[in-house]
């Protein structure tokens, strides 16, 4: 009995030591496993499930007055850029371009009539010259007729002193003598006369030259106040048809039919889902080795695992979130605990991987950012010099309306 007790007992010594050999080894394999997880893997890692989906919410606006009278988007349908959306009643920005139009067509012809009065006056003028010249000539014939009859009359009186001719040949020669001089002042009379008449014409074609000097028909400032108004009313027209300015999904549409709206009222707002990004709100403890263009992983709640997606670091927010809430923490108080913030981080997504798995605004993700690579910049440091967003559909409109008055102006100006 005691050989049995003493085996037993040399036994359980050696058989508990056994189990903590095993114990202490799994121990250390399990803390070997955690460091080599965290000097491999987690380290080079940080992640949040902190994230959502942001992106642009472009609002629909009207720019002019009017009764919504058609709509031709709403909620959740797709839309294209430059697709007409609202159609508002056009009925008296129609009649204000027919205004505007004949209002343009008469300043053409007017100015017309002015480049046609200052180009006549060249020809009328030379006119005059010519007419002043005459009379200048006629004024030195006259002159020489009338010193030949001073001169007869002067003879035939001396010789009907001595007697030599009768008194009735001194009066004819006292009245060619009269008719001479007549014709004298009747000739400086029209030599005076063609010279105001220059110096009239010469006042005229100033006054014309001024209202035409140094510029062409189409360019002329009555032909351009009145091509303004054209294209204000153009414009106005235009405006009654609202079109979307970008390509996405309509996210909520409050206009109805017959509603009237003001120009900068929100008619409906379009969602483009192919330029969404994520907002990951990471801990201020997890961000030290963040930098600008390291790779993220994405997963979605809304699709959960077994959709992956990529994207890449862009840029860290200026200041954590409480920072610019509306009513930010006073932490300056006798009660004060401390709490981790977070910083936003703005990450870009695969194009392609959204077309094939669109995500919407506001939806849930992980994310987690591979800091393997940390060469990259951890804030922007030049500005950027070229349009986030931009839209060529209100460029057309003007484009039209400049057309449209090139196109009033070609059929006023008569023949070449």
């Amino acid at each position: 009995m005691s050989n049995q007790e003493n085996q037993s007992g040399t036994a359980q010594p050696g058989k508990r030591n056994g189990i903590l050999l095993r114990i202490a080894a799994l121990t250390a394999i399990i803390l070997l496993a955690v460091f080599g997880w965290w000097y491999f893997s987690w380290q080079w890692f940080s992640s949040t499930d902190d994230a959502y989906v942001g992106g642009d919410v472009v609002a629909v606006t009207s720019l002019t007055r009017g009764t919504v009278a058609s709509i031709f988007g709403d909620t959740t349908q797709a839309v294209i850029e430059g697709q007409l959306l609202v159609q508002l009643d056009d009925s008296d920005a129609r009649l204000q371009l027919d205004g505007a139009e004949a209002e343009l067509a008469a300043a053409v012809r007017e100015v017309r009539g002015l480049y046609a009065t200052s180009r006549g006056n060249l020809p009328l003028i030379e006119q005059r010259r010519a007419d002043l010249a005459r009379a200048q000539a006629e004024l030195a014939s006259s002159e020489a007729t009338l010193a030949q009859a001073e001169a007869e009359f002067k003879r035939r009186e001396s010789l009907v002193r001595q007697n030599f001719i009768s008194v009735e040949n001194l009066q004819i020669a006292q009245t060619a003598r009269d008719a001479a001089r007549a014709q004298h002042d009747a000739a400086l009379s029209a030599v005076r006369a063609g010279s105001s008449a220059i110096a009239q014409s010469v006042d005229q074609a100033d006054v014309s030259s001024a209202r035409v000097d140094n510029t062409s028909l189409e360019n002329h400032p009555n032909v351009r106040a009145a091509a303004v108004k054209v294209r204000e009313a153009a414009l106005a027209l235009a405006r009654t048809r609202v079109l979307a300015p970008v390509s996405g999904q309509v996210a909520k549409r409050p206009v109805q039919i017959g509603e009237w709206v003001q120009p900068g009222d929100a008619l409906m707002a379009i969602v483009p889902l192919d330029k969404i990004w994520l907002d990951a709100n990471f801990k201020e403890t997890e961000l030290s080795n963040v930098r600008i263009g390291q790779q993220v992983r994405i997963t979605s709640d809304f699709y959960g695992n077994s959709v992956v997606f990529h994207g890449r670091v862009v840029g860290l927010a200026p200041g954590t979130g409480s920072a610019f809430a509306l009513l930010p923490a006073q932490n300056a108080t006798g009660n004060w605990v401390k709490i981790v913030q977070r910083l936003p981080v703005r990450i870009s997504l695969d194009s392609r991987e959204l077309q094939e798995h669109p995500l919407r605004i506001g939806l849930s993700v992980d994310a987690t950012i591979d800091t393997h690579d940390r060469s990259g910049a951890a804030l922007t440091v030049l500005p950027g010099t070229r349009a986030i967003a931009a839209t060529s559909v209100y460029a057309q409109d003007i484009k039209a309306a400049d057309a449209l008055v090139a196109q009033i102006i070609a059929s006023n100006l008569g023949r070449k």
